[in-house]
């Protein structure tokens, strides 16, 4: 009988990975992330349906948002913020992340976030309790793109 669950190896490690983020000219390996998440959720309209009591759903555009939580050791993104206030000139940036675990068989997926835009973020922190300081930060981005994908699993392939 074939082997029909994932092996464990194939669950890939959350750490085994690297992000970088290019403001302008400017390109930074973003070693002090502690997480990202970035998602992209489609806009639906209700779509009446004449003989059906239950309405249908027409996907009708689309919306790209995402967090990260970092180290409390950069003013990268402080600095857009202010370069924000003082000017009104609002910066657009990219980020790039690959997720690699070599241990496992499906290789390594990048997704590059196109034209991320800033929400906000912390301009000073203080915490007398805290071992280690983080930052965070909530954005949008217009696309995406996928440059790497992952492999099909063999286990999934009927």
């Amino acid at each position: 009988m074939a082997d029909l669950t994932m092996h464990a190896k194939d669950a890939i490690q959350g750490a085994q990975g690297r992000a970088f983020v290019t403001i302008g000219d400017n390109r930074y390996l973003f070693a002090n992330l502690i997480n990202l998440e970035a998602r992209f959720d489609k806009t639906k309209t209700q779509v009446p349906i004449m003989g059906r009591v239950s309405k249908g759903n027409k996907a009708t555009g689309g919306e790209g948002t995402g967090s990260a939580t970092f180290h409390y050791n950069t003013s990268i993104f402080r600095e857009l913020l202010y370069r924000y206030q003082e000017t009104g000139e609002d910066i657009y940036f990219d980020i790039q992340v690959t997720n690699e675990d070599k241990s496992a068989s499906v290789g390594r997926q990048t997704t590059i976030l196109k034209d991320c835009n800033m929400d906000g973020g912390i301009v000073a922190l203080l915490d007398a309790d805290a071992e280690y300081l983080e930052d965070s930060v909530d954005f949008t981005f217009e696309r995406f793109e996928l440059p790497e994908v992952y492999s099909i699993l063999n286990t999934m392939q009927s």
